[in-house]
Formats: C-alpha cells, sequence, structure tokens
C-alpha cells in the first residue's frame, strides 16, 4: 500500500501518517526502488492502534509510552490516570453548564445581560435595577455610575466568596430603602460635577457629606484605618509596595481612576472613619465632620 491508501484505510490524514513517522510511533516501512513507502497489514494494525489510542484522549507522548517496550507503564495504568483526568474535566464541565445556566436565567429574568458580566446573581440584580433608574432619569447616565459598575465587578473577581459576602449584603444595605438608588444617582452627578475642580473646592466637601449620607456607616468604617494609608501614600505619589497582599497597590489604581472626585472620596472615608472613632460606633450627623475636615 502506499501512504495514500494506508490513510485512507485506517481513516487519517497523509499529514498524520507522516507526522507518527517523525515522532517514532509509527515505524518506518521498507521503501521501494522508486523510494516510496510500501506499508502492509501490520503497519495498518500498528496505526489503527494509536488512533484507537489518541481518540481515548491519550496525548502523543502517552502513546509513546504505551508503545515502547521499557516504557515501565501498563496501558491499564495509562487508561487508569486517563479516566481520572476526563473524570475531573466532567465534574469542571458540569460546573461551568450551571453557571452558564444561572447566566441564561439572569439574561431571562433582567432582559439581558450587563455589559460588565458575567457577573453574580446578587450584582446582576443590583446594574439592573441601576438600568432601570437611569433609563428614568434626563440626560445620560453619570460616569461614576459606569465605574462603580466596573469596581463592584472587578472586586467579585478577586475577592474570595466568604469575603465578598458582607460586601454584598451591605450593597443591598445600601440600596435597599425607598429613593436611595434614586438618591445614590444624584450622588453620582455630583461627583460627575467635580470635573475640573481642586481639592480645596467648597463643592468637593458638599459632595463627600452627600456621598457620606448615602453609605451605611459601618461600610467604609470598618476598613477605614487602613482605607486612609492607602489613600495617603496614594496621595504622595503612588502606593509603596508594603509586602502586603497588593491591597493597598488595588486601591491606588481605584482612586486614580476615580479622578475627578478623588478628593471627594477621600474626605468622605476620612469623615466616616473619624466620625467612627470618636463615636465609639454611634450615628452622629456628617456635619460636624464634615467642618472638622
Amino acid at each position: 500500500m502506499r501512504i495514500g491508501e494506508l490513510a485512507a484505510l485506517v481513516g487519517v490524514s497523509t499529514r498524520t501518517v507522516r507526522h507518527y513517522h517523525h515522532l517514532g510511533l509509527l515505524p518506518e516501512p521498507a521503501r521501494r526502488a522508486n523510494g516510496y513507502r510500501e506499508y502492509g497489514i501490520r503497519d495498518a494494525a500498528a496505526l489503527a492502534r494509536v488512533r484507537r489510542l489518541t481518540e481515548l484522549g491519550l496525548c502523543l507522548e502517552e502513546v509513546r509510552d504505551v508503545l515502547a517496550d521499557d516504557a515501565g507503564r501498563e496501558l491499564r495504568d495509562v487508561l487508569v490516570e486517563l479516566d481520572a483526568d476526563l473524570a475531573r474535566q466532567e465534574e469542571a464541565i458540569r460546573a461551568r453548564r450551571v453557571r452558564l445556566g444561572a447566566l441564561l436565567r439572569q439574561a431571562d429574568e433582567h432582559g439581558g445581560l450587563p455589559d460588565e458580566g458575567p457577573v453574580s446573581e446578587q450584582l446582576a440584580g443590583l446594574f439592573a435595577e441601576m438600568a432601570r433608574t437611569s433609563a428614568t432619569l434626563p440626560g445620560p447616565e453619570p460616569a461614576m455610575a459606569a465605574k462603580e459598575r466596573e469596581g463592584l465587578a472587578l472586586l467579585e473577581t478577586i475577592t474570595d466568596p466568604g469575603e465578598l459576602a458582607p460586601v454584598m449584603a451591605t450593597l443591598r444595605e445600601t440600596f435597599a430603602g425607598p429613593g436611595a438608588m434614586e438618591r445614590a444617582y444624584e450622588v453620582y452627578a455630583l461627583l460627575d460635577g467635580l470635573a475640573g475642580a481642586e481639592p480645596d473646592d467648597p463643592r468637593v466637601a458638599e459632595v463627600a457629606r452627600a456621598l457620606a449620607d448615602c453609605l451605611p456607616r459601618r461600610l467604609v468604617a470598618e476598613g477605614a484605618t487602613a482605607v486612609e494609608s492607602a489613600m495617603e501614600r496614594e496621595w504622595r505619589g503612588g502606593v509603596a509596595d508594603d509586602g502586603g497582599s497588593g491591597g493597598a497597590a488595588v486601591m491606588g489604581a481605584v482612586l486614580a481612576d476615580l479622578a475627578p472626585a478623588q478628593a471627594a472620596v477621600r474626605q468622605t472615608i476620612r469623615l466616616i472613619g473619624q466620625l467612627e472613632r470618636e463615636s465609639g460606633g454611634s450615628q452622629p450627623s456628617t456635619e460636624k465632620g464634615a467642618r472638622e475636615l
């Protein structure tokens, strides 16, 4: 048989046959006087065995081990290992299908998926509510609202689910009350309005108070000290490498992306942190704290 006839008989391409020769998976046959390879039934049987092994999922290196006399691995051992690997892949595919099913349900329930998706059901619901609120307002959506969604999607990606749970609970608390989402969009618009404003612009303190009034106190207070420290490094010209988990670097990138609203965000975090330290966790008015900043 010529190489084309062999390939057609076993159901592979002539290129595959040549590749197997190159890798040593298929012995080179005798050649005719004109230089063409001459294949027999033994060659066809060897090629068919390679095909059966690859169809089971073995890589060519594993096939080589099975075919080699001194491989030291029985075919059964290779197949047991392959079966375990396929079981892991099967479980991974099953988990992916569960995730895809959840995303399809999100699309059906919310009239589509958010631009920042795929995200969790909790964030999808929040983003859908933001979209509904934005649709009722005149003009384009504030840029800060889009930045909020991007930041939350990033947070969900880089945070362990257990650590993210309290954050999601706080978000639900933040936007649960009547008119909460509308007030949040008013603050987004105020933050957008700080474009070109200097840090000592009187509007910065006003926006900081408005932002603080929108947030549950504990949302910022629980991490106020660490956040303030990271912010100070950022405003001094970059977040230093503290040898930690990289949270400071993330905070620096987030703050840099919040321009021109950086000053208001900084004042808000300082304001809430200061009031928490002074009050021991009670809920004093933000007006006094804002005047002291």
